[in-house]
């Protein structure tokens, strides 16, 4: 089990420890991509899920048919709860629909990006405010019996050198570790959602293709079973969304596509009052703390990110901002995780746990 999470933001009154913080290994053998006419039966066909040890039992199940895909407070919530309650949510794959186990290439010339993102919620969790601390467990991640990755033209990190359409599909069998990509690759599984926030304090309908600091499109591939998430509270009741799950995924996203799947998503939220700030999520697991910032560069993103860690090590481990600083460079792991969003980008600096010691 991991030392308590964010000890700086639960000092002022985080009410209980979350618990199932371990990410097991994932449980879910190999599946090859499909020809056209090859579909998951009655879409019941599932992987086995990635999922945390003891995962609690659903205060309230939330279907994937009734989806928005933007950010904005004036979005009406699907459900209420408390602190503490434990949400299963159903998402589709991030098309909404438009490209199925079946579809060609030729689908990928006629996407409309506007039901893009298809997000399961908002969920009002009782007690949130302006300036609190929204924290997401994430507990199971279950993939939905198939998935696709292609390259739709004029999107992606290198859209101009790859002008043409381009889809591949898989059928995801109950019990897949991995997928097979063709030509002996064979990619692993590790299913994470792609979209993950709270309201924005506007009532505009805001995108989701960027990340923002309210969440949005993270794109982070270790934000798995037994993370947990931190969201600043922007508005009353917070107003979580899910959605876009990626059956796998490596660093950047750069095709602007990952292994795109509809999932099952059981997670947790509790409120956190007191305590540290922060402008933008961050997230913890077992063995590390991560930050993550977004910026229009990767220069951009990348200081704050760097700024973001030493506050974290100023006020829960506390260290002077010099030290911080110098700890950031000589243990601290820089990585981007999504280019694809052009020009924004997000960029995580992550911090193991185990130089701490006991």
């Amino acid at each position: 089990m991991t030392s308590s999470p964010m000890p700086g933001i639960r000092a002022g009154g985080w009410p209980r420890r979350l618990a199932f913080l371990s990410a097991c290994a994932l449980t879910v053998g190999a599946c090859a991509p499909q020809d056209a006419d090859r579909r998951p039966a009655d879409g019941a066909v599932r992987a086995q899920p990635s999922h945390a040890a003891e995962a609690p039992a659903p205060d309230v199940s939330l279907p994937a048919d009734n989806p928005h895909a933007r950010f904005g407070s004036a979005i009406p919530p699907v459900a209420r709860v408390a602190s503490g309650a434990v949400v299963e949510a159903f998402t589709q794959e991030a098309s909404a629909g438009q490209i199925t186990l079946e579809s060609s290439a030729e689908v990928m010339t006629t996407i409309d990006f506007d039901p893009i993102h298809p997000l399961t919620g908002p969920v009002f969790v009782e007690g949130a405010e302006p300036g609190d601390i929204l924290a997401v467990t994430l507990h199971e991640v279950e993939v939905m019996g198939w998935g696709w990755t292609g390259i739709v033209p004029g999107f992606g990190f290198l859209a101009d050198e790859f002008p043409e359409p381009w889809l591949r599909t898989f059928e995801i069998a109950e019990g897949a570790t991995h997928v097979d990509f063709g030509g002996g690759v064979r990619i692993p599984l590790r299913p994470f959602p792609g979209v993950m926030g709270v309201a924005p304090a506007t009532e505009e309908m805001l995108s989701t293709i960027p990340p923002r600091a309210n969440g949005g499109n993270m794109d982070d591939k270790d934000i798995v079973a037994g993370t947990t998430v931190y969201f600043p509270v922007f508005v009353d009741g917070a107003l979580f969304s899910i959605g876009d799950a990626h059956a796998a995924q490596g660093d950047g996203e750069v095709s602007g596509t990952a292994l795109e799947s509809p999932m099952r998503i059981v997670y947790q939220v509790e409120v956190i009052k007191g305590g540290r700030s922060i402008q933008e999520p961050q997230y913890e697991t077992e063995d590390a703390y991560t930050v993550t910032a977004f910026g229009e560069t990767l220069d951009e993103a990348a200081r704050k990110a760097t700024r973001y860690m030493i506050d974290y090590l100023e006020s829960d481990r506390g260290m002077s901002r010099t030290e911080g600083y110098v700890l950031t460079s000589l243990a601290g792991e820089m990585e981007v995780a999504e280019v694809v969003d052009v020009p924004h980008v997000l960029v995580k600096v992550r911090m193991p746990k185990a130089i701490f010691g006991g």
